[in-house]
């Protein structure tokens, strides 16, 4: 496969058409579309969007699981210049709420149903908690339609009124440097960030990581990790899409519907997250399912996890590091590379990408083999989403992004993660920020103070716990907590480990300042604290 020409997504469909039109792209249950198709259907859905008003630096927010619409939204949005705003499917109302505001978005393309929620009764929890947002056009994804919202099927029609050559003028103005898409990451504060993505890093970045896995248009990709994550909508579908090859999308993860998806379609890379990759590892159907046609792919995990994906049939899996902010990976292990190569590190950084150790008091470059903190410069974002200081304090003044991870460059340029210099916690391949799990807790009025931490979890590498001291009279139990967390929270990001202390049982050091990284103590069995 060549490099791509193009520099914007609409360009590379258009290049990607031309060059091989009626080889599959997408696959999605009883649907197939040729790349040719899936152009033409881009086309007149981006018409309708331009019918609506949608222009160039609008946004419009995508609410759906992993269907074939998803695509077609995204790359129409896209083609236009729109900003693509990818809503987590599994956020509360609350959060929903934060990110529709912050983001200033204009629509909103979701299914009647969302995850198991109704539409019209999520959009008016959403409203409540938060009545700045202003949605002008609601696109509903069903074939009945919640009222008040537009079909997403009327689009073509409604698109009809539009010219080619207006089409054609809208994707000609978007730049290579225009945003693409803003993905919502949790960060060190209650609130997550907005990561603003553009459409040259789309292309350029994906296909190195693809060269990676040395890909090729006869590859078909699994795609059962959301599209709203990066992992999703920006690495795997465009590592593959800048190689020609075809995207099997599977709705929602299940492990037994995954394992017939992939012999059945005869899948050959693997995307997926350690705690995917177990599920699959551990059905009792297992065996009963020919995998052998899966060859690559990317994940990150130990390097037990690592030859687990190698057993499931994936035997080139690269090991990879990256952040939603670097465009999915910065490092990923070449798929020749021996296996014991490939499972003990995260593979060299990718072409057009620096990363260095440094000390992270000093900043000072720390000699190989030396563990630090991580800093990358290359294809990053051009900053967090109208948070200026949020940005300031993520880069230095060499353009590096300050990662917050600890990591270990070794002579041969091989990049190995050690863990987060920060507090997140990354729970099912996920990260979650304790601050923002901090304040959802804060809200109950049994609670004076709350800490949350990971602790290792032999599923998920990291399970979220909190440690709670009440107010004096009153407490509550790990249920109602539980409860509590899921009218705030996505269901990963609430604890699942409590316990219930004094103020006088936590961790100070001789200033009084709380050592957070004491916290899981009150989670070993051999702890005489009073728990829950």
């Amino acid at each position: 496969m060549q490099v791509p020409e193009s520099r914007t997504a609409a360009e590379l469909l258009d290049e990607l058409v031309a060059r091989q039109g009626e080889r599959k792209f997408i696959v999605d249950g009883d649907r197939r579309y040729s790349y040719a198709a899936f152009q033409a259907d881009v086309r007149s859905h981006a018409k309708g969007l331009l019918a609506l008003g949608l222009k160039r630096g609008d946004r419009m927010a995508i609410l759906l699981d992993n269907r074939a619409e998803w695509l077609t939204a995204y790359f129409a949005a896209m083609s236009i210049g729109a900003e693509t705003v990818a809503l987590n499917c599994w956020a509360s109302a609350p959060e929903l709420a934060y990110q529709l505001d912050h983001a200033k978005v204009r629509s909103l393309v979701a299914t009647a149903e969302v995850r198991g929620r109704g539409l019209a009764d999520l959009l008016a929890d959403i409203h409540a908690h938060n009545a700045g947002v202003r949605l002008e056009h609601i696109i509903c994804v069903s074939s009945e339609p919640v009222d008040e919202t537009l079909a997403f099927s009327t689009l073509p029609e409604l698109g009809a009124t539009v010219s080619d050559a207006a089409w054609r003028n809208a994707s000609n103005a978007v730049d290579p440097k225009d945003t693409a898409c803003i993905l919502y990451t949790s960060g060190s504060t209650a609130t997550p960030k907005g990561v603003p993505l553009l459409h040259h890093g789309l292309v350029e970045n994906m296909w190195r990581i693809g060269e990676r896995q040395h890909l090729t248009p006869d590859d078909r990709l699994w795609l059962a990790v959301s599209l709203f994550w990066s992992f999703g909508c920006v690495n795997a579908l465009f590592a593959v899409m800048t190689h020609g090859g075809t995207v099997v999308l599977q709705r929602e993860f299940d492990a037994g519907e995954a394992l017939a998806l992939i012999e059945r379609e005869r899948c050959t890379v693997f995307y997926g997250t350690p705690n995917m990759s177990l599920a699959l590892w551990e059905h009792p159907d297992r065996e009963q399912h020919d995998l052998s046609s899966l060859r690559t792919g990317a994940t990150i995990g130990t390097p037990e996890q690592v030859r687990r994906i190698a057993m499931l049939g994936a035997t080139e899996i690269c090991n990879v590091y990256g952040l939603t902010e670097a465009y999915g990976n910065s490092a990923v292990g070449d798929a020749h590379d021996p296996m014991d190569i490939r499972v003990g590190n995260c593979g060299r950084p990718l072409d057009d990408v620096e990363i260095r150790i440094v000390d992270p008091e000093s900043r000072a470059p720390l000699p190989a083999g030396a563990p630090g903190e991580i800093i990358v410069r290359g294809f990053l974002t051009p900053g967090y989403l109208d948070a200026p200081e949020r940005t300031a304090e993520a880069f230095d003044a060499e353009g590096f992004l300050l990662t917050g991870d600890l990591g270990v460059l070794d002579s041969d340029g091989y990049l190995t993660f050690r863990g987060r210099l920060k507090e997140m916690v990354k729970t099912g391949g996920i990260n979650v920020a304790p601050a923002e799990v901090e304040a959802a807790l804060s809200a109950h009025p049994a609670i004076e103070e709350v800490y949350v931490t990971g602790i290792p979890d032999t599923r998920l590498d990291e399970a979220l716990a909190a440690v709670i001291v009440f107010r004096d009279g009153m407490e509550t139990t790990d249920a109602e907590l539980i409860a509590h967390c899921r009218e705030q929270l996505a269901a990963y990001k609430v604890p699942r480990h409590y316990r219930f202390v004094e103020r006088s049982d936590l961790p100070l050091t001789g200033t009084g300042k709380l050592q957070k990284n004491r916290l899981s103590e009150f989670f070993d069995p051999g702890n005489n604290v009073s728990q829950s």
